[in-house]
């Protein structure tokens, strides 16, 4: 039965694009070179799962460590905080009449312990800690594809619809 996903194998991991996700990546409120979401695997009231790969002609490779260049952390900490809390507060506030939401971070706490190498994938997933007065935090983990854990931490924003003042 085809339900209008697409499914692909890639390292060794399967993995689906799940077209019901489409519509949160639509209304994510960033742009190349500034968008660090590829893919949307899952979203639902506890979390959010999902993929980057930090492709190796982004600019600011040109200058991080030069001659090793790796991820800036703060890339890092974004692609979690893109994934793992905004994705997940635009699915929480899931009104189909939203136009623009309203997003800032407010706090990052963050551990890294691997560094991301140009070309690399990583994937995100996040777990709700609460929802409550427009305010979102949540638990967030990175990993390689090789599955090892490259940084983790606690994230926090507020997201609410543009609509509500």
């Amino acid at each position: 039965m085809d339900n209008g996903n697409d499914h692909y194998r890639r390292w060794g991991r399967e993995f689906t694009i799940i077209m019901e996700y489409k519509p949160i990546l639509d209304r994510l409120p960033y742009a190349k070179p500034f968008l660090f979401v590829d893919q949307l695997q899952q979203v639902d009231e506890d979390g959010a799962k999902g993929s980057f790969t930090f492709k190796k002609e982004m600019d600011f490779y040109e200058g991080h460590l030069k001659g090793n260049p790796i991820t800036p952390g703060v890339l890092l900490t974004e692609c979690c905080a893109q994934i793992g809390l905004v994705c997940l507060g635009l699915f929480l506030l899931g009104s189909e009449e939203l136009k623009e939401a309203k997003i800032g971070m407010s706090s990052a706490d963050m551990e890294f312990y691997l560094p991301v190498y140009p070309g690399e994938r990583v994937w995100v997933s996040s777990k709700k800690i609460y929802f409550r007065f427009h305010k979102l935090k949540c638990e967030v983990k990175m990993h390689n594809d090789r599955g090892e854990l490259v940084c983790k931490g606690t994230i926090a924003g507020m997201i609410k619809s543009s609509d509500h003042g």
